[in-house]
């Protein structure tokens, strides 16, 4: 089979197209054959930096949907053949990977598997932002650190479905601006990481009082922006160190002027933490694309060999909605928005 490796580490050129022995699933894991994988920020910090990488040569990759190949001793509730969605601790940049069952999903009803492929972390990760970690209210504002990205776009809508007073988003180029407006977002501020001074313009659209909550994937002086963006009784989700910046420290005095919570979330710890909550968790959030509360566009898809020209288009920043490689022999990318 098909694999894209990384062997060293650096830029998308390192990704390299090797030929490989198909896996086979140990007990309590899936092997699927992979239809549609997803790719992530986190992949392209993997390939760069060894972001969650255990030793080389890795195969990269966190979420695919495709069908059961093979069910390892153990595993119930799941059948050969069936389509799923999976999330994975990497590999899935392969034409077969294989899975723990307990994050393996069937693909509900009316969800094909190139959509299936868009749900394993960017919605789970979503609703979980605004439903269990940040607790969002009716009426309550929120404001969201990347919004034309792939979980900003479904954050915008969720927040906008839970019923908050006000959706606001923070991209950095008005094209990403005018993408957010039309997923949920009532007003988009552009900024950039070196200059992130969105927490003004945030008090000036709260008449002074800033927002509720606050979702950053950012980290850095962002972070510290989001935190400065809040109103008494606000809440700071951490998700993500997109920044490359230290890990950030918060203490007492910053909380307790305006009595303020900090709390943090990331779906690959909580799949090895506690992947039944997890199973939970994704279980509510599948369910809001069967209702149609939420959508993710794919906006660009590559076949599996050109895995590095979809790193490039991500790391220019310039990217919106969700980008897939497509596990078959079909040559080029397909621009879709």
């Amino acid at each position: 089979m098909r694999a894209v490796e990384i062997q060293e580490y650096g830029g998308p050129e390192v990704l390299r197209v090797v030929e490989a022995e198909v896996p086979a699933p140990g007990a309590g894991q899936v092997s699927i054959d992979v239809a549609y994988a997803g790719v992530n920020f986190a992949d392209l910090k993997a390939r760069a930096d060894g972001y969650r990488v255990p030793a080389l040569p890795f195969v990269p990759g966190l979420e695919v949907s495709g069908r059961v190949r093979a069910l390892g001793a153990g595993v119930t509730g799941l059948a050969v053949g069936q389509e799923v969605a999976a999330l994975t601790q990497g590999g899935a940049y392969a034409d077969v990977v294989v899975a723990d069952a307990v994050t393996v999903f069937p693909l509900p009803p009316g969800v094909d598997l190139r959509t299936g492929a868009t749900l394993p972390t960017v919605l789970p990760t979503a609703y979980a932002l605004i439903h269990t970690v940040g607790r969002l209210q009716p009426g309550e504002t929120v404001l969201v650190q990347g919004a034309a990205g792939g979980v900003g776009t479904v954050l915008g809508q969720l927040a906008s479905a839970a019923g908050a007073g006000a959706v606001y988003g923070v991209v950095s180029s008005a094209a990403k601006a005018e993408y957010a407006r039309g997923h949920g977002y009532d007003e988009v501020f552009i900024t950039s990481s070196t200059d992130p001074s969105f927490a003004k313009e945030v008090r000036e659209a709260t008449d002074g009082r800033g927002v509720d909550l606050a979702l950053d994937p950012v980290g850095g002086e962002t972070l510290r922006a989001s935190l400065d963006s809040l109103a008494p009784f606000g809440r700071l989700v951490s998700f993500g160190n997109a920044s490359g910046a230290q890990p950030w420290q918060v203490g007492q005095p910053d909380l307790y002027p305006l009595a303020l919570s900090v709390s943090g979330f990331s779906i690959l710890t909580l799949a090895q933490t506690s992947p039944t909550e997890l199973r939970t968790l994704t279980e509510r959030a599948f369910q809001t694309v069967v209702d149609g509360v939420v959508s993710l566009p794919v906006t660009a898809e590559f076949a599996l060999p050109d895995a590095a020209e979809a790193h490039r288009l991500m790391g220019t920043r310039t990217s919106t909605g969700k980008l897939l490689l497509r596990a078959h022999d079909t040559d080029g990318a397909t621009e879709l928005a």
